[in-house]
């Protein structure tokens, strides 16, 4: 059964996909992903995937005839990708090149521009989920990409407040945040030609980083050559401090955020930034989602992310050095 069920308390939908229950769990013998299995090319640098076990399809089946007056079903439209970041099966985004990371950034930009040529696709997701800690069941390193036929929640609220602002205030909400940030410098990890890494004053997770794009720009598509070479670098120095922030592969959720693909007037107030959800507060200690965070959606964070863009700060320094840079590697 593959469906959307409509949520009336939140005006959201659910996908709902069993099939997803047959997907393989950390395997630890052949890999489907790398270079022999037969479903991959014996040859890649990078790679797009389509989802053995979709959430959401181009043809989909019926919706189970469950739906009522209140009970409301949909086809599960869209398109589920998986990205492959590298043919080497052990190898995390970190320990790219590069040049290897420009590759990576040109397909998700490649698959942006032609999900969006989909009239029922409404937004493309693009997000790497690393690490046992968020559910990985495979170890391969690889990403994903969601073509969702609607707006989902958290995205179209994100979307409202900036359109809201920019509104009352006649600019950008996030290039507004970036200057704030910039002026307060504390929580601010880097900054290359580009873009800015910090942890923002509101977030929710002790290490939640954003990377967000100096200019403003609203979706991969727009970058010139030299911003895909900032972020791709911004992205390598990152993930690359998180590991050694304790010495150890930092489990993240990584999503890109863009403009809606149809909606040519955000391109006015909103604005292209990526973030990460990072369960460790510390080397052994998660920062679960409790009953509050869940039930309310009133996130509490455990620590002050003053002292923690410090910490991760110090842990990028130790990255550099251990990279051989003498101030930043290029």
């Amino acid at each position: 059964m593959t469906e959307l069920r409509y949520n009336p308390l939140l005006g959201d939908w659910t996908m709902v996909a069993s099939n997803r229950q047959n997907r393989p769990n950390m395997p630890k013998g052949e890999c489907p992903f790398c270079p022999g299995s037969g479903k991959v090319p014996e040859h890649y640098d990078v790679l797009k995937y389509d989802n053995d076990f979709p959430a959401l399809m181009a043809n989909p089946p019926e919706p189970d005839p469950v739906a009522a007056s209140l009970f409301r079903t949909e086809k599960a439209l869209g398109k589920c990708e998986v990205i492959l970041y590298s043919p080497n099966h052990t190898t995390t985004l970190p320990e790219l090149s590069l040049e290897h990371i420009e590759k990576l950034i040109d397909l998700w930009t490649e698959r942006f521009i032609a999900l969006s040529q989909e009239a029922n696709h409404q937004y493309i997701m693009i997000f790497e989920n690393r690490g046992e800690e968020c559910g990985v069941t495979m170890p391969h390193p690889h990403g994903q990409i969601y073509a969702y036929s609607w707006i989902p929640l958290k995205i179209r609220t994100e979307l409202e407040n900036c359109r809201s602002y920019h509104t009352a205030k006649g600019s950008c909400l996030i290039c507004d945040l970036n200057n704030a940030e910039l002026d307060f410098k504390k929580r601010v990890i880097y900054e290359n030609e580009h873009f800015l890494a910090y942890i923002p004053f509101f977030t929710d997770y002790p290490y939640g980083l954003f990377i967000v794009s100096k200019n403003h720009k609203t979706a991969l598509s727009d970058f010139s050559r030299g911003e895909k070479r900032s972020l791709a670098e911004i992205l390598k120095y990152m993930t690359g401090a998180m590991d050694t922030l304790f010495n150890r592969l930092f489990p993240y959720m990584m999503v890109i955020h863009q403009r809606p693909v149809h909606d040519s007037a955000a391109r006015e107030f909103y604005h292209f930034h990526i973030e990460f959800y990072t369960p460790l507060r510390d080397a052994g200690k998660l920062k679960y989602y409790a009953s509050s965070e869940m039930g309310a959606w009133a996130p509490a964070n455990p620590q002050a992310v003053e002292e923690t863009s410090e910490h991760l700060r110090q842990a990028f320094q130790k990255y550099l050095q251990k990279e051989g840079c003498a101030g930043k590697c290029t």
